[in-house]
């Protein structure tokens, strides 16, 4: 309990307060308040009778020689309870040059904070302009946590290699008119629990919900909003706009009772956090609560410390690796595990939490030692919970590998398999190679022979970027819309419009249009690592070629729920493969899988086993290969493949075993054997505008391919489940142009 010393010259109610915990936290007979400010050289406590009252009720002034212990300012008020709204004034030197810019004028946020008020009065312009903001300020709001009824909730704690991640915008999942939803349940996480059944049917295990820690949706330009919400105010409480009550502390209840229903559904929470930057900007940000309580411990700042290390690309870096600012992270990750139940957490650009306090990155053993990335996957709290990295940043630190290298539970983003997996499918030179990395789960990148392989996050689409449509249909962005003339999101898309660019009615483009699609689905889930699907890709969403929808807070970027019926193709087809390769132990190995080689001539590289050596204008003649005795290799390939001693794969091209690894190659083919579970599977891929006829790898002991996906072929021959797979006559597959087959043994 708190000490019952009373204040000098303060009421009788108020006592000097406690430390720990940090925030501010109920007892039976009142509230312990505790804010750390290194600097701060006055606090004073703003109590406010309701949430939206432009002045406070009462004001409590901490005195420093009783309510500060080092650098923990704190006090006790009797007879306050949960609800109760509050903030703070602090005040201090005022020198930007030597980082310092406490503001009395300011009223700000309890970084503890657990639920906010105010969300209807807010003014991000007061928090800039000189001046008193006090009615124009959000508040915190004191909660209680432990007086939620879980019932008999329990983690799912599905492993990597069982799960299909589903990136979802709370709001844009249920905020378009045609969800079906009453007006008040729209864009919540109430909301959400009535969607429930469609992510059950289409097979996901876990929804990876974008930020909703509560964020500032007035960071955009002038007359747009933050619709993605990378722009944090505070790292506790659930944002209110995903709400459908009024009430803060309603509104907790809300997120909670959308993460029990998931967890009866068996569907995992995994949270998008932003711990590598905030809503406060740079130098000219406002004033909202880090920046005035003590700027010099959160950020990073540059030499002139009258400005900001920008790592982040948003305008200022949170020092994640000072003690206290990577304590208050912790302690964030921990309250969403054990108060809110969450699963897991996908970090932000968590190439900046691998700078130390100056900026300075991390190297080697410095990663896998004392620091925030350390502390996060060794707590005893997040144990079981999935940690995932989107391993680079906006300064050009790029980590992928990195963290599941030096870390022992970290997953990563695979942005490479974004990149390469389109490069292909495209039709760009000199992608083969990188495909079949992809497909055996990145072994170039995700070398340790020690960890799960699915620690590899492949996706072909993300919030951040070309929806799966808008891939395969134009060629350059159309961020026109953001009042940036074009000019954000980014150039590199590796996309390719079929031949038009934006919507067409000619139907043979739309017929190629839905082929590549397929194409990359197929790839996707298909591939060794844990698959994620971007929200609306299954029902072909559009933003209309904008690649940075973060401000497009409308139609452009929420869920069409009309494109269920307009795209039950896409639907049939995903969730049919999402069925199969889970019901597969194929695709829940957890260990790369070992090539079986043979040994055969390969394919000259560009510019390798020519005549002349293509200098000075002179044509590269190519040597002919050493032919291949095809009656021979089949032998030797069911000799090879008779009594396998575990999973294993073997390459091929248009020929049996012989792979085509060329800078000009749109082919790859591969064997996938699984001895112990009786299943054998043939992939093929033509990335190729003509059709090529593959040869097929002989069988044993009398069975037979059976087709069970064409991606030239209209729905419902596109996927057929193999109790009803049509059986392949002949040894060989015509595979079409820019076309997928999944072939299995039977």
């Amino acid at each position: 309990m708190p000490q019952l010393i009373s204040v000098p010259n303060l009421s009788t109610d108020v006592r000097i307060g406690q430390t720990f915990p940090l925030g501010a936290t109920v007892y039976a007979d009142g509230v312990n308040f505790c804010l750390f400010s290194k600097h701060a050289e006055k606090v004073t406590l703003l109590l406010f009778d309701r949430p939206n009252d432009p002045a406070p009720a009462r004001t409590i002034e901490l005195h420093r020689g009783q309510n500060r212990t080092f650098y923990y300012w704190h006090i006790f008020v009797e007879g306050l309870k949960a609800g109760q709204v509050y903030a703070y004034r602090v005040d201090g030197s005022h020198e930007p040059e030597k980082g310092h810019r406490f503001d009395p004028d300011k009223v700000l946020l309890d970084p503890y904070a657990k639920a906010i008020a105010g969300k209807d009065i807010y003014d991000r312009k007061a928090a800039m302009a000189p001046g008193d903001n006090c009615a124009q300020a959000l508040r915190s709001v004191v909660v209680n946590t432990s007086v939620y009824d879980w019932e008999d909730d329990h983690a799912p704690r599905t492993p990597y290699a069982a799960s299909i991640i589903y990136e979802l915008h709370v709001g844009g999942f249920t905020r378009n008119p045609n969800s079906g939803l009453s007006e008040s349940k729209r864009g919540t996480y109430a909301g959400l629990i009535e969607k429930i059944p469609y992510l059950k049917e289409l097979g996901i295990t876990a929804v990876e919900l974008l930020p909703v820690h509560y964020f500032d949706p007035e960071d955009a330009q002038p007359g747009l909003t933050n619709y993605w919400g990378y722009s944090t105010i505070s790292f506790f409480a659930p944002h209110q706009g995903y709400s459908a009550a009024d009430d803060p502390l309603e509104v907790v209840d809300e997120f909670r009772d959308m993460v029990k229903a998931l967890h009866k559904a068996g569907i995992e929470v995994i949270l998008d956090v932003v711990f590598n930057h905030t809503a406060e900007g740079n130098e000219n940000g406002p004033t909202l609560s880090f920046r005035g309580i003590d700027n010099r411990t959160y950020y990073i700042l540059d030499e002139d410390k009258s400005s900001y290390s920008n790592y982040s690309g948003c305008g200022n870096s949170v020092k994640a690796n000072h003690p206290v600012v990577g304590g208050l992270i912790l302690d964030s990750l921990r309250y969403w595990v054990s108060e809110m139940h969450v699963d897991g957490f996908r970090f932000d650009l968590a190439s900046v939490l691998v700078r130390d306090t100056k900026g300075v990155p991390l190297h080697g053993s410095e990663i896998a030692t004392a620091n925030i990335i350390w502390a996060i996957e060794s707590d005893p709290i997040l144990a079981g919970t999935k940690l995932i990295a989107e391993a680079w940043d906006a300064a050009g630190l790029y980590s992928v590998g990195k963290f599941v290298e030096l870390a022992d539970w970290f997953a990563e983003w695979n942005g490479p398999f974004r990149d390469d997996v389109r490069r292909f499918v495209k039709g760009d030179n000199g992608a083969v190679p990188a495909l079949a990395s992809r497909l055996l789960g990145s072994p170039d990148i995700y070398y340790r022979q020690d960890t799960d392989i699915n620690r590899s996050i492949n996706f072909v689409t993300c919030h951040d970027g070309f929806t799966l449509v808008d891939l395969v249909s134009y060629n350059e962005k159309h961020n026109e819309a953001n009042g940036e003339k074009n000019r954000d999101g980014t150039n590199d898309n590796f996309s390719w419009n079929c031949g038009v660019e934006g919507e067409t009615d000619d139907p043979k483009i739309n017929q190629l249009r839905l082929r590549q699609i397929k194409n990359f689905l197929t790839i996707l889930f298909f591939s060794q690592g844990t698959p994620m699907l971007l929200m609306g890709d299954p029902v072909g969403r559009t933003q209309q070629g904008n690649n940075n929808g973060y401000c497009q807070d409308n139609e452009l970027s929420w869920f069409d729920w009309s494109g269920e019926e307009t795209h039950s193709d896409e639907t049939h087809f995903l969730r049919g493969i999402i069925a199969l390769t889970q019901s597969l132990s194929l695709f829940l190995e957890e260990s790369l899988l070992p090539v079986l080689n043979f040994a055969l001539p390969r394919f000259p590289d560009e510019n390798e086993g020519s005549d002349g050596d293509g200098q000075d204008g002179e044509e590269l003649v190519y040597k002919p290969l050493p032919p291949v005795d095809e009656a021979a290799l089949r032998e030797m390939y069911l000799k090879a493949t008779k009594d396998l001693p575990g999973s294993c794969v073997v390459w091929h091209g248009v020929k049996l075993a012989q792979p085509d690894w060329s800078y000009t190659s749109h082919t790859l083919a591969v064997t996938l054997f699984h001895p112990g579970a009786e299943e054998i599977l043939h992939l093929i891929f033509n990335a190729y505008w003509e059709p090529l006829n593959f040869e097929l790898p002989p069988l044993n002991d009398g069975l037979i391919w059976h087709r069970l996906v064409d991606t030239y072929l209209p729905t419902p021959l596109d996927f057929q489940e193999p109790a009803i797979a049509s059986p392949v006559e002949g040894e060989t597959y015509w595979v079409q142009p820019r076309s997928s087959v999944v072939l299995m043994a039977k």
